[in-house]
């Protein structure tokens, strides 16, 4: 059988110490490296090529890294998973790049191993979601492959956080998620304030429901949330 190919990594990182060491280590470990210095070369190679994992510094010359974050979410609608590098050790620096599509955050300094475990994790985790393309419950469609959300053929624009609970719901379709365990898949354990999630429910059911007859987004009183068929009940 053909060897599996080697993982290739975008690494957007403007200081050249670290980059450079990064880079030596994901070498070592069998993984091809592109490199960008700057926020602006880095979003065209995210956008222009594949890659099975993103490593991004938050602050960068040309484009921040928050930019180019939600850039390469919302406008290019790439899922690549991305992992957000920082020097700002704050709940709410952690948040902003979570919310704008980061899946995993990294505060510098950093041991060179535990990058690589996350860039691993985060690889096999989505060659596990890619494998199931589309995912349906009734007339809602998501395909997780581009990042397309569809319901009575209309498409739906989501942002980043919407996308994630969404898919956490219609994975779990139709049994309920908690809030404790949907607030975990979605931010990991960079737990935000009680209302974020609720603020970010409410902004999903008014572009996933609200439109429509009927409604499939439901709050289970002392349990959590699901994602339903109106026959099912």
């Amino acid at each position: 059988m053909p060897a599996e190919a080697a993982p290739i990594v975008l690494l957007i990182e403007d200081h050249k110490d670290i980059a450079e060491m990064v880079i030596a280590f994901l070498q070592s470990r069998n993984y091809e490296v592109d490199y960008a210095a700057d926020g602006i070369t880095g979003l065209h190679l995210a956008v222009t090529n594949r890659y099975d994992c993103i490593v991004l510094d938050l602050m960068l010359p040309g484009i921040d890294g928050i930019d180019v974050c939600q850039k390469i979410r919302e406008e290019a609608r790439k899922n690549t998973p991305i992992i957000m590098l920082t020097a700002r050790d704050t709940l709410e620096d952690k948040i902003t790049g979570l919310e704008t599509g980061a899946d995993d955050y990294l505060v510098k300094p950093f041991a060179i191993q535990e990058l690589e475990v996350r860039v691993r994790s985060l690889i096999r985790r989505h060659k596990g979601d890619v494998a199931k393309e589309i995912l349906q419950v009734g007339d809602l469609f998501l395909d997780t492959s581009t990042l397309t959300v569809t319901r009575e053929n209309q498409e739906l624009n989501l942002t980043p956080i919407g996308l994630k609970i969404l898919t956490v719901l219609m994975r779990a379709s139709p049994s309920v998620v908690s809030r404790r365990d949907l607030e975990r898949k979605v931010w990991g354990h960079v737990l935000p304030d009680s209302d974020t999630l609720r603020s970010h429910l409410y902004n999903l059911r008014k572009v996933m429901d609200k439109p429509f007859q009927h409604q499939l987004l439901q709050t289970v009183q002392a349990s959590g949330y699901k994602i339903v068929e109106p026959e099912i009940e």
